[in-house]
């Protein structure tokens, strides 16, 4: 029989595999912060600049929605903030979703994560490294899968053998993606040849501009909530939790903002909306380079947001297998590694499936933006879920303590949930065939809820209560 993690009692009716181990505090804040730094800024601040300036009509504007977009970020990281205090259990929304609305919820986030939104996810990021690796050194098409593949199965591996070893691999990779990030600002700001100014012609916006250009920013956001995964793995997890959510966020603000404006000073509004954009920038200091050295960034920038994602996600699957007994292996914690070596591994054969799928399509850009736009409305639908389980959770639990509590309650939580429902009606007007096929992926996990008694779940919602810090 398990144990509490906080308490160390065992809560009745829970689950799991024997010679199960549960996780040790051993992340402090650097790791939690280079975690949350490291998956938001993925491969999207390479590819959605350009194409937010072609949508806007001023390159005021297009700043603008970028400020708006890690604004929207900080009042989602400050509603998890309060959520990871109160309920130190790793698994972030699907805790949250569980205890707020029972089982059920909670039960097709997880599956929603497992099935496509996660792996495919990790995937497209997998694939997009072996693209720019096989183009970087001169390899054939058909190495890309291999390439990968073999990217994704030595993450994997790392993140086995240690949660030292992963946390160190991601805040190496982090550092990385920084400083090179850092060096693009640096080339667009020193060596640009332009000055920030309105086009002579606005260009005509088209109808929808402003959900479409969300969803790429928001998605390029996307990540700020990771360290809700860890908070059982973290050191102080009630004082570095949420402050790693909301220092997290605020850094990847302040550079996306920078970046933008490099592109904008670097090149001009006009050339800032090329697909190679970056590109040219980087030839600004480096003449004939810049294809190569944006093919080194985009590899470690994809290699660290992999990463994070593998460490993080499969905490989610830990706390699922826990609680439904039809996904129990996943719930293993190695004794040996303290890691969740069955969770990971089998993350890693979903992840594999998903980039043999992306690789027979090709397209890996493609492919990437298509799982975007397809998971998005239930991706934005859970967020607005847990949003309202903050307000849930106020009222279900008045007497739980509440280390960090989010400033301008109930404004924040409620400004929070409207802009997520916003972004749930949007992207299902924006790109109703995708959402739907989104949404029929959600529901094709209902049969595995209601399975005969003795499959189905196994830890009653009131086991969910808060744990102690």
């Amino acid at each position: 029989m398990d144990t509490n993690i906080a308490t160390g009692t065992p809560p009745q009716g829970i689950v799991t595999s024997q010679g199960s181990h549960q996780p040790e505090a051993k992340l402090g804040l650097f790791d939690a912060v280079s975690i949350i730094v490291g998956i938001i800024i993925g491969v999207g601040i390479f590819e959605t600049p350009p194409k937010i300036f072609e949508q806007v009509s001023h390159p005021g504007l297009a700043l603008l929605v970028w400020v708006l977009g890690g604004a929207l970020a900080l009042v989602g990281a400050l509603c998890f903030a309060e959520l990871a205090s109160a309920y130190p259990r790793s698994g972030g929304e699907y805790v949250y979703l569980t205890r707020a609305f029972g089982p059920l919820t909670g039960f097709l986030f997880a599956w929603s994560q497992l099935t496509v939104t996660r792996s495919g996810s990790v995937a497209a990021l997998a694939y997009i490294f072996g693209s720019r690796a096989a183009r970087l050194f001169d390899y054939d098409s058909n190495s890309v899968f291999f390439l990968a593949g073999l990217a994704l199965g030595l993450l994997t591996l790392i993140n086995i053998l240690g949660v030292r070893m992963g946390t160190r691999t991601q805040n190496v990779l982090t550092v990385a993606k920084v400083l090179g990030l850092g060096g693009l600002i640096v080339v667009g700001l020193g060596w640009g040849r332009s000055e920030i100014a309105a086009p002579v012609e606005p260009a005509t916006r088209e109808s929808g501009w402003f959900a479409g250009a969300m969803i790429l920013i928001l998605w390029t956001y996307s990540g700020w909530h990771e360290a809700a995964y860890i908070v059982a793995e973290a050191k102080n997890r009630t004082r570095n939790i949420p402050l790693a959510l909301i220092l997290g966020t605020a850094i990847v603000t302040i550079i996306y903002l920078l970046v933008n404006l490099a592109y904008l000073v670097g090149l001009n509004f006009d050339d800032a909306k090329t697909s190679i954009a970056a590109e040219r920038l980087i030839s600004l200091a480096w003449p004939g380079y810049g294809a190569r050295v944006m093919d080194v960034f985009i590899m470690i920038s994809a290699l660290g947001a992999m990463n994070g994602m593998i460490f993080t996600t499969a905490r989610i699957y830990t706390e699922f297998g826990r609680d439904h007994r039809i996904f129990k292996v996943l719930s293993h914690w190695s004794k040996r590694m303290h890691t969740p070596v069955r969770a990971l591994s089998v993350q890693g054969l979903i992840c594999l499936v998903f980039i043999a799928g992306v690789w027979l399509m090709e397209g890996a850009m493609d492919a990437f933006e298509a799982a975007v736009t397809l998971t998005a409305a239930v991706f934005w639908m859970f967020f607005c879920l847990t949003g309202i389980a903050l307000l849930v959770l106020r009222a279900k639990d008045p007497d739980t303590p509440r280390p960090f509590r989010v400033p301008g309650y109930p404004i924040v939580p409620l400004i929070f949930c409207a802009w997520c429902a916003y972004m749930v009606v949007g992207t299902v007007l924006y790109e109703p065939s995708k959402s739907l096929i989104g949404l029929a992926i959600l529901c094709a996990g209902l049969p595995f809820y209601f399975l005969p008694q003795k499959l189905r779940r196994t830890q009653r919602v009131d086991d969910l209560q808060p744990v102690g810090k």
